[in-house]
């Protein structure tokens, strides 16, 4: 297969007929970093009932899909996918290479990285392209990926860098990135890959008899309007009023770690680094101290309302109004406000 090398490509995740919303994210924000460098984007599909994907993939600005089509392959198992990564990989000799910190991008990603010695960034916030000079040496690099995400606990945000190998690897989290569909007329090269070049028939001892797959009861991505509660919210009870509070705004509970471990509220309701990532109209925080991997989770709200006892709580730096008070005093007015003004 001739094809030229050194360009940005996504994994892109394939279930129930529809790439993943994280690999449309990462193809949205691939497409300006590939822009950026003058390299192609490029996508790789690997599932089984392939026809016409380029139509979900291609308005996202992507220039070329590798297409690897086989009954065996879907759902995912981890051998056949790592597989196709790693021998296509070598081929193509990719720059950088993208996929989502979900349970497959968390499963593949180490093993592509490990086996090509590429290195990888998990839970990515950001993602930029930039320079980088070596301390130690002096050596300086151009056009780095920059790899950004928190570190040590949240107390700083970390520039990640991989001077020498590649591809540059990374994973993000589902909701981080925009998802901006770039033209929909665009189109590019498909290119259909014979999986048996790829994969060996070893990589298909493990075969999935029958799985069942509990979706999320909670809709914290899709909510306008978000409630949630940290710390020094104080108790499980407490979290009931939120929840009223929410109701009567026709919004979700959402809550920070803390809270969480806790065990005020179930993890499934987590915003941050280590939950989800929400972009609401309206975010009111309650007891919110505001760590970073906090704030990397809901900082793009429309408009972010802060109650807290404590005045100088970082998240109030962020907020576009700032209530300084108990929430146990503050909410249950918010409360009867809106309903008396939603009649």
């Amino acid at each position: 297969m001739a094809t030229d090398k050194n360009n940005l490509i996504v994994y892109c995740e394939y279930e129930d007929g529809k790439v993943a919303d994280v690999s449309l994210e990462l193809l949205t924000k691939g497409r300006t970093l590939a822009d950026k460098l003058g390299i192609k984007l490029e996508a790789v599909v690997a599932g089984d009932k392939l026809k016409d994907i380029e139509k979900q993939v291609f308005p996202y600005g992507v220039d070329r899909i590798y297409k690897v089509e086989d009954h065996r392959l879907y759902p995912y198992t981890s051998l056949p996918h790592s597989s196709i990564l790693i021998n296509l990989f070598k081929e193509i000799e990719p720059r950088i290479a993208f996929m989502g910190a979900t349970a497959i991008g968390r499963d593949l990603g180490p093993r592509v990285s490990s086996a090509l010695h590429s290195g990888l960034t998990a839970d990515c916030t950001a993602l930029e392209i930039g320079d980088h000079k070596d301390a130690k040496t002096g050596t300086e690099y151009k056009d780095l990926l920059l790899q950004i995400r928190p570190a040590f606990g949240g107390n700083i945000v970390a520039t990640i860098v991989n001077p020498d190998c590649r591809p540059q690897m990374a994973t993000v989290r589902e909701g981080v990135m925009k998802k901006e569909v770039k033209d929909s007329n665009y189109t590019g090269e498909v290119i259909d890959l014979d999986v048996n070049k790829y994969t060996s028939p070893e990589d298909y001892v493990v075969e999935v008899i029958d799985r069942h797959i509990e979706k999320s009861k909670v809709n914290l991505k899709g909510a306008p309007v978000v409630v949630a509660g940290g710390y020094g919210v104080g108790s499980k009870e407490n979290f009931d009023l939120l929840a009223k509070l929410a109701d009567v705004l026709g919004g979700e509970v959402g809550a920070s770690r803390a809270a969480v471990d806790a065990g005020w509220v179930d993890h499934d309701r987590q915003i941050g680094q280590t939950g989800v990532t929400v972009r609401p109209k309206l975010y009111i925080a309650c007891g919110i101290s505001g760590q970073i991997q906090h704030i990397a989770g809901m900082q793009d709200s429309s408009i972010i309302i802060s109650i807290n006892s404590d005045p100088e709580a970082p998240i109030n730096t962020i907020a576009d109004y700032v209530i300084t008070g108990k929430m146990e005093d503050v909410v249950p007015k918010l409360i009867k406000y809106y309903k008396k003004n939603s009649k």
